[in-house]
């Protein structure tokens, strides 16, 4: 295995590969949180690098990781411990912003152009958000309320990520990891172990009840859709929510019951078999006797963590499956 790791250096000229101790992790997550590089070198004499300096990740000549130094701890065996994260880290800045009639997508490109940061594929998503008022929270969780109101309002979840120095936006049909019509499987060989729940706790919802402050009726519209099998079977669970105007209630009560009317299903799996195509969002496909279901399906990355050491490549895999709700 190939492992190139570069740091920009103080001046920004010049890129230097440093020795590294112990191995490199790269963690990302599915929401509200940046791609994460970490890892420990030896500070030498040519070594010259500071907070804000870029850091490049290859592997098998696989572009991995592009992102700024951010954390520098230090010892005095002089061990630096260096965390970089991707440009999604500046989507934590916090402000007041109102729109209108934008698109997710659309939206997203506006955050992009205001910070400069750079932008890759932006997939249109479609659904146009009428209006929002988004008060003192961070540009993370703007544009997570926008891919949620999209997402109950087509059933379509979209999945925001850096690839190598590029904000990119993929409708999660787009994110299968496979080569040549071949896709990625995880099982009892490539998984060492997993920890399975399934719950009917988090998420899940038998009953969705929708409600509309009528301006021009003076009255209240209300938008129910249900289960009554599931209702038997679990009791009632309901979701409730208000619609701004210009929403479909009934199509978005309908959509909602489809994505929340199931069992929740999460996977942990330690120790598989590395693969740097896998990130969060991604799809794979798991094939597993989960003990009260055998498992052979696509899941969702919500969570992955790769481990880098000089002939071994390890990943910590968390997973969705079955329903891909926000």
């Amino acid at each position: 295995m190939d492992i190139e790791l570069l740091i920009e250096n103080e001046s920004k000229t010049f890129l230097c590969q440093p020795a590294v101790q112990e191995g490199i992790e790269w963690s990302t997550e599915r929401k509200n949180t940046p791609g994460k590089l970490t890892f420990k070198v030896l500070k030498d004499k040519i070594l010259d690098f500071s907070e804000g300096c870029a850091v490049r990740l290859r592997v098998d000549g696989q572009e991995v990781f592009f992102g700024f130094v951010f954390k520098q701890q230090r010892t005095q065996e002089k061990i630096i411990t260096v965390t970089a994260w991707d440009q999604l880290r500046y989507l934590k800045n916090s402000d007041i912003v109102i729109y209108e009639d934008k698109r997710a997508d659309e939206f997203i490109k506006m955050v992009a152009d205001d910070f400069r940061l750079k932008v890759g594929t932006l997939e249109n998503t479609v659904y146009v958000i009428p209006s929002r008022v988004e008060e003192r929270v961070s540009y993370f969780e703007m544009i997570q309320n926008a891919l949620d109101e999209t997402l109950m309002n087509t059933g379509q979840m979209f999945v925001l990520y850096d690839d190598f120095g590029k904000l990119t936006l993929k409708n999660l049909s787009s994110m299968a990891v496979e080569s040549r019509g071949a896709y990625l499987m995880i099982d009892e060989e490539t998984g060492k172990s997993f920890e399975y729940t399934s719950s009917i706790d988090d998420n899940t919802y038998n009953k969705i009840k929708l409600a509309y402050d009528n301006q021009d009726t003076g009255t209240r519209d209300v938008y129910i859709a249900q289960d009554s099998v599931n209702m038997n079977k679990w009791g009632v669970l309901q979701y409730f929510d208000t619609l701004q105007q210009g929403e479909n209630g009934q199509a978005k009560a309908d959509t909602l019951l489809k994505l929340y009317n199931k069992k929740t299903r999460n996977l942990k799996v330690t120790n598989a078999l590395g693969d740097s195509r896998v990130r969060a969002g991604s799809m794979i496909v798991v094939n597993l006797d989960l003990g009260d279901v055998k498992l052979k399906n696509f899941m969702l990355v919500e969570k992955c963590k790769h481990i880098y050491k000089e002939n071994e490549h390890w990943m910590d895999l968390t997973l969705r499956g079955g329903e891909f709700i926000g």
